[in-house]
């Protein structure tokens, strides 16, 4: 291959890339074309992108970004899965396909500049809330004790009214209410 045609692809992977930090790399060595098609019309309904990549051009890609964590990894066919809101949905995404596709090998990925490796580390990446779930479970932490507050005011009130409607409802139907204590 020329110098000019990898200095094509290396500036082709630059733009691909430019604010992807988080990724993930996998190999569908193995995966026929059909099968690799669906994978990719799956991926791409989800906002991920999967792209063939060359594993030398790659690490120059790589140097000075959030993805050059991943540079050890890069042996053998790869290709780097990114774009959605970060490599956690990527992650879910891809170890949701293993069970239809379990040609797909997991080779790593890279979240915040924490480097998950192999198979273990992605499946145990998939399992980390989205930021969009870390927030939902941050607020609720946060209102609960609020929530806890407003039930202990509320309680007392509650069930005096709930008396109080009971006695309501027994002099309306001409009841007799009998003296307690």
């Amino acid at each position: 291959m020329s110098r000019n045609v990898k200095e094509l692809i290396l500036n082709d992977y630059k733009s691909l890339f430019k604010g992807h930090d988080d990724a993930l790399l996998v190999s569908i060595r193995g995966i026929d074309a059909n099968s690799n098609t669906t994978i990719r019309r799956t991926l791409r309904s989800k906002d991920i992108r999967l792209t063939i990549i060359r594993n030398s051009l790659a690490r120059r890609a790589f140097e000075g970004t959030g993805l050059e964590g991943l540079c050890s990894l890069l042996s053998g066919a790869n290709a780097l899965a990114y774009g959605a809101e970060s490599a956690v949905q990527i992650a879910r995404e891809i170890v949701d396909l293993l069970k239809d596709f379990p040609g797909i090998e997991l080779k790593g990925a890279v979240l915040d500049g924490q480097v998950f490796v192999g198979d273990a580390g992605v499946k145990e990446l998939s399992r980390y809330p989205t930021r969009d779930e870390a927030i939902a479970n941050t607020v609720t932490l946060v209102l609960s004790p609020a929530r806890n507050l407003m039930g202990q005011v509320k309680g007392p009130g509650a069930g005096i009214a709930g008396i109080i409607k009971t006695i309501e409802e027994k002099l309306e139907k001409g009841e007799q209410i009998a003296r307690v204590g």
